[in-house]
């Protein structure tokens, strides 16, 4: 794996795990850092499971693939607030 590909995850899965949090509703109590986690997580498997389906390259922009990646966050940033909740 290249630099620029490490790089590249890291700043997708900011703008992941943020708009993944942004579609859960209230408030979450998880920090920033777990977000990032959250949202880098979620576009990689996200991207895997676009690519399962044959979405993951298309002509124009990959709706399907990001709306699986944010779907994929909103549900990890709703996992972890809830196991925060717990404790």
């Amino acid at each position: 794996m290249e630099i620029s590909s490490i790089i590249g995850a890291i700043v997708i899965g900011i703008v992941i795990g943020v708009l993944g949090r942004l579609v859960v509703p209230g408030r979450q109590r998880i920090g920033v850092v777990l977000t990032i986690i959250v949202g880098i997580v979620a576009a990689l498997l996200g991207s895997a499971i676009a690519a399962a389906f044959g979405v993951a390259d298309t002509k124009g922009p990959d709706w399907i693939e990001w709306f699986i990646q944010i779907a994929l966050a909103a549900v990890g940033v709703a996992a972890l607030d809830r196991a925060r909740a717990r404790r």
